[in-house]
């Protein structure tokens, strides 16, 4: 998006807040979409780090910021279903305090795509708003349109671990040379059993990647 396109957007949301002033999405509490009571509540993951998930595959290491709970639960769900885009910068104030626990050495973050229908009907990637937002924080670059997903599958909500695996299995690719040698931030919103990382993770690798680390707003 460019610099005309951001400062259009920043008008339309300026205003959108005018008529529609902010309200906490957990307790309703007026003048911020996560309100400081609330946010107090989210509660972050601390080194050492227990396992993730079992299986990492080509993943070097998984973490998550914080629990997949209370306000922050509803924060997400509100983000990545209801279109409430402005949630973006407290989400990725969340994601940095779990980043500065313990920096991985990175060079570049690349957010998990969607495929292009769903893409158009959600009108924007929340792992790609997450990656701007985290990437403004560190100053590590985001590399968004290499890693691409290639087929429709179905939503991951309700299958079970093994079906997840299948699903994704071969959603993924990798287009040009962006990743040769560097060594990439795989970032999500959500880490359930880690299938789709694990899918990502293995295209990067096809792509030369030297090595991928994920990292997810919550678990």
């Amino acid at each position: 998006m460019g610099h005309a396109a951001n400062r259009v957007v920043s008008v339309f949301e300026r205003l959108l807040d005018t008529v529609f002033p902010a309200r906490c999405v957990q307790c309703g509490t007026a003048g911020s979409w996560l309100c400081p009571s609330c946010q107090e509540l989210v509660r972050y993951y601390q080194p050492p780090w227990a396992p993730s998930i079992q299986d990492l595959g080509f993943l070097r290491e998984v973490r998550a910021a914080a629990m997949f709970e209370g306000p922050l639960r509803e924060a997400i769900h509100q983000f990545k279903y209801n279109g409430l885009h402005a949630l973006a910068p407290l989400l990725g104030q969340v994601l940095y305090r779990g980043w500065q626990s313990e920096p991985w050495p990175v060079d570049l973050i690349v957010p998990v795509p969607l495929y292009a229908q769903r893409l158009r009907a959600r009108g924007y990637n929340q792992s790609a708003l997450l990656a701007r937002e985290l990437s403004q924080r560190t100053g590590l670059p985001v590399v968004d349109g290499v890693l691409c997903r290639v087929v429709a599958t179905p939503s991951q909500v309700g299958l079970s671990a093994l079906e997840r695996e299948e699903n994704v299995s071969q959603a993924f690719r990798c287009v040009g040379t962006a990743f040769a040698g560097k060594h990439a931030l795989l970032l999500d919103d959500v880490l359930t059993t880690g299938a789709t990382l694990r899918a990502c993770a293995r295209a990067l690798q096809q792509g030369d990647a030297g090595s991928v680390w994920g990292f997810t707003l919550a678990q």
